[in-house]
């Protein structure tokens, strides 16, 4: 199917979108969130995965660009649709992005349920630098109530030597890392019987920290899957970080083709001054460098320098190993059902303001209250 956006004023360029169904293990990925092997892992938890490879045109420029979409039944019999860090074309098509993503969503239309709400994209382009946002995607597309991916993160170069990798980190995460060995943190591989240990500890982030986690089957998955799938695969690693023989944090990290990304997260309550995690981040950098990694993708950060921010610690903790900022405009949606979508949208307003400020705000005054 052939479709043509129909604004032209911005960007006076047409843009001609054609999808062709594709088996996803032989997409050539751009990402690991637009992997075949992604969606195969995300059918294990209710959804489902649709390859295409998008044949695009824009003026006198022509590129195809793979793509994997997911779908998943809500109530009454609609769907969603959702469609994570993608696009991803190798190089900027010209005009404005809503119009190449209207484009998109047309001609995806009738390889989707037909009762589905809406098509929610997590774009992966964005604008470099501590200070620089990317503009907001344009009508009709509808900023998402709220952000699947995070929008904001911090990329570290690997094409460096270790030395310099070091040098551009700030003072003090440097003096942290260092002082993580001084103090004898021992960092080490562990594998999917660790996962149940990893798991305890990432139970008691969660805890402290106030975020949600999925079940321990979840991280299982991904070690299972990775040693089955047949397709391009990313490789996983549980990094294990021990002092004084007591297990203290982890991470799970993956390598897919050139890119690196710090994906979990644990650490312990205790021996907080042992600085584990920077440990561990160092130890997957190094890895991921010579897996043949030429970034390193930290996975989240705030948006800006606010001390203010719940999260700011998180923020001086990531920007600290250097690197570049890198701030993506987040999740958006095409409503296929309007009236329908209004009211689903309203729903996830109100379950993004319990979990991201209600029930934050009432743990951390029950902290305050517990002099935590």
């Amino acid at each position: 199917m052939v479709v043509k956006a129909k604004r032209q004023k911005k960007s006076k360029v047409k843009f001609t979108v054609k999808l062709e169904p594709v088996e996803a293990a032989l997409l050539p990925a751009p990402n690991l969130l637009q992997s075949g092997f992604w969606a195969a892992f995300k059918e294990s938890f209710g959804w489902k995965g649709l390859a295409f490879m998008i044949h695009c045109s824009a003026g006198d420029h022509a590129m195809d660009v793979p793509l994997v979409t997911l779908t998943r039944p809500l109530a009454a019999g609609y769907h969603l649709a959702y469609i994570p860090h993608g696009p991803a074309p190798s190089a900027p098509l010209p005009g404005e992005p809503c119009d190449c993503l209207e484009a998109l969503a047309k001609a995806l239309k009738p390889f989707l349920p037909k009762k589905t709400l809406f098509i929610r994209f997590d774009v992966p382009w964005g604008a470099v630098g501590a200070d620089n946002f990317p503009q907001a995607i344009c009508k009709p597309l509808i900023k998402a109530a709220y952000d699947v991916q995070p929008p904001d993160t911090v990329i570290i170069p690997l094409n460096l030597s270790e030395e310099d990798i070091l040098s551009c980190m700030k003072p003090k995460t440097r003096y942290n890392t260092r002082l993580a060995e001084k103090k004898g943190v021992r960092v080490y591989e562990g594998g999917p019987a660790d996962i149940p240990l990893w798991y305890g500890l990432y139970q008691e982030t969660a805890e402290r920290d106030g975020i949600t986690l999925h079940g321990r089957e979840y991280y299982e998955g991904l070690f299972s899957l990775a040693d089955s799938y047949a397709g391009s695969k990313p490789r996983f690693h549980l990094l294990l970080a021990e002092a004084e023989g007591k297990l203290i944090a982890g991470n799970i990290a993956a390598v897919f083709g050139p890119q690196a990304y710090y994906l979990y997260g644990a650490a312990s309550n205790e021996m907080r001054n042992y600085m584990a995690s920077y440990a561990l981040q160092w130890e997957g950098m190094k890895l991921a460098k010579r897996e043949g990694a030429l970034t390193y993708d930290l996975f989240g950060i705030p948006p800006n320098d606010d001390p203010s921010h719940a999260m700011y610690g998180l923020y001086r903790f990531k920007t600290g190993f250097g690197g570049e900022i890198l701030h993506r405009p987040g999740s958006y949606d095409y409503p296929l059902k309007f009236f329908a979508y209004r009211a689903y949208r309203i729903a996830e307003s109100l379950r993004a303001w319990y979990y991201k400020s209600f029930r934050k705000r009432n743990r951390r005054k029950n902290q305050a209250a517990a002099g935590e």
